[in-house]
């Protein structure tokens, strides 16, 4: 079989039975599909094919990238770090050496600049991680001239850990305002760390209310309640998602104590580019086909939103991770981009998705800091 061949086959695959078991399962009470009964999934003609996707798949990549700030030389220091993955896979030694001198470079010309997007009682945070850039610069540089591939990862990592800390200082306000009609629901001015125990380990998860405050609002704050604890992980279906959130007894999501009423979340999807979030609608619905989200599908271990597959807006509780597999979900294409709000990624451990299955269970999901971020509707 052709390399195109191959690839024909994926596409085909992907858009016939991926696309329909993903689309028709993710509802908050679907824990299983039977291939048997599977229709083709009917798209318009516009999309009669995949659509393209971010091809980024690291999850801390695409939360430094989602971050709501417009310094240009930090930008450039995280491209430039950011781009060595790809040169490192195959162990292309000077293009890597090439990146990390340009990064330098514009670390050290533009240090001002960098510091004039920091407002002034985080300055001497600021000021400290960019004379700790200099230093794992030279280090990294040393891992590369060793040709050390697991020595420059590491070393790149770090670097990387401290431009996102330094992008994180330079947001001073939120972006946007919630709108006024989901006022009445929990929602994230920021971000939060959550960290889940489960009965196979230990992974952590970084929510972000800057590009989906009500979604990642709704999360943390049932993770806060102890929802989650407890509960059982689903298989959607082998090797594409991983399901929990549904509560014991006859409800699908979360009955508010307060209200005495379900908790529906609405459908919330950043667009690139774009100020604030669109509402309510599916991209596909709205006719958007090619508008990329901030927040994609496309690092395993993205989290996502379940909801009914005919109400975009009848989310609650129930979300899933999504996982991996080459041929159905090749890098930066996938059907769920625009149909499902993501709100956060796993950082740590995400290896650990691979040993969850049907039974295991989340011992506790607990939000070790960005919990003052979190919005309580008022009374």
């Amino acid at each position: 079989m052709t390399r195109l061949q191959h690839w024909g086959r994926a596409l085909l695959l992907a858009v016939g039975v991926y696309g329909t078991l993903l689309l028709a399962s993710l509802t908050p009470w679907a824990a299983s599909v039977e291939m048997v009964h599977a229709q083709p999934l009917k798209l318009p003609a516009q999309i009669a094919y995949l659509p393209p996707g971010n091809p980024i798949t690291d999850g801390q990549t695409l939360l430094r990238q989602a971050l709501p700030i417009n310094n240009e030389p930090i930008r450039e220091i995280q491209a430039d770090l950011e781009g060595i993955s790809e040169w490192l896979r195959g162990k292309r030694w000077s293009p890597i050496k090439r990146d990390i001198t340009e990064a330098d470079r514009v670390l050290n010309r533009s240090r001002d600049q960098i510091l004039a997007d920091i407002p002034p009682e985080r300055q001497s945070e600021a000021e400290q991680l960019l004379d700790e850039l200099k230093p794992k610069i030279a280090t990294l540089l040393e891992a590369v001239e060793a040709q050390d591939k697991e020595q420059t990862w590491i070393e790149r990592g770090e670097l990387l850990d401290r431009v996102g800390r330094l992008e994180e200082l330079m947001v001073t306000e939120f972006p946007f305002e919630v709108p006024e009609e989901y006022s009445h629901l929990p929602y994230l001015k920021g971000r939060a760390t959550v960290e889940f125990e489960t009965n196979k380990g230990t992974m952590t998860a970084i929510v972000d209310g800057y590009s989906a405050p009500i979604t990642a609002g709704n999360f943390v704050d049932l993770a806060s309640r102890g929802f989650y604890d407890g509960l059982e992980f689903v298989r959607a279906e082998d090797n594409y998602v991983l399901q929990t959130g549904d509560p014991p007894g006859p409800e699908d999501g979360f009955i508010d104590p307060g209200t005495g009423e379900y908790r529906a979340i609405p459908l919330e999807i950043l667009v690139a580019e774009e100020e604030e979030p669109i509402y309510g609608d599916t991209l596909e619905a709205l006719g958007r086909y090619l508008d990329e989200p901030v927040l994609p599908f496309s690092a395993y271990g993205t989290m996502g939103m379940a909801r009914p597959g005919n109400d975009p807006n009848g989310g609650s509780s129930q979300f899933f991770f999504l996982l991996f597999d080459p041929e159905l979900t090749p890098a930066g294409r996938n059907l769920l981009d625009g149909r499902y709000a993501v709100f956060g990624y796993i950082v740590e451990n995400k290896d650990l998705l691979e040993k969850l299955g049907q039974g295991d269970r989340i011992e506790s999901a607990r939000v070790v800091s960005g919990l003052d971020n979190l919005v309580q509707p008022e009374a």
